[in-house]
């Protein structure tokens, strides 16, 4: 990962943690909507676009206006209120679950997390050379698609699609009845 990716983890950390410690609701929101966006960005950067794009509609499109249509109908807490209450033994664990998730992703490959030179998909001498034959030749013939994404995504990863856009569409629905009750639309 290079200096823009450790950077963009960082911003999601710092984020995560504002989340969590904020006690006004619209700021928590608001920095949420980041987090989620950081998180898209982050998704984007280590090459899982389907992922980064149901992370910005829902985590940052969806929930920020069911969030906000939500606050619409709760007061906001005064200004010397907002870190008042914060609960110090969740926080303890967070920050002991972080320490743990840091030290699994030191198990990773240091010259692949630090930038150093990711091998073609399945290039000669990499881990996954024979599997990501089977499965390109094996999807062709499955589904007939010459797209070879495409293919995979039809052959092997169907139900998880179609699940991600079940999700995407509830969500939307979701949104519609909420406006709809609340007189927005």
């Amino acid at each position: 990962m290079s200096v823009v990716g450790f950077a963009l983890a960082g911003f999601v950390l710092v984020t995560a943690v504002a989340t969590a410690l904020l006690r006004d609701t619209l700021a928590a929101i608001i920095v949420f909507a980041a987090y989620s966006l950081g998180m898209a960005l982050l998704y984007t950067l280590l090459l899982a676009p389907d992922v980064a794009l149901t992370e910005a509609a829902i985590g940052a499109g969806v929930t920020t206006i069911l969030l906000l249509v939500t606050i619409t109908k709760t007061t906001r807490p005064r200004a010397e209120q907002i870190f008042a209450s914060v609960n110090w033994p969740a926080a303890t664990v967070s920050a002991g679950l972080a320490v743990v998730l840091l030290f699994v992703v030191g198990a990773i490959p240091v010259e692949n997390f630090l930038g150093g030179t990711t091998p073609v998909t399945g290039a000669v001498g990499t881990p996954g050379e024979a599997v990501t034959g089977h499965y390109l030749a094996s999807a062709y013939e499955q589904t007939g698609v010459t797209n070879s994404v495409t293919a995979v995504l039809a052959a092997y990863r169907g139900f998880d699609t179609f699940g991600e856009a079940v999700v995407v569409f509830a969500a939307g629905v979701a949104v519609v009845v909420v406006l709809r009750r609340g007189e927005f639309l």
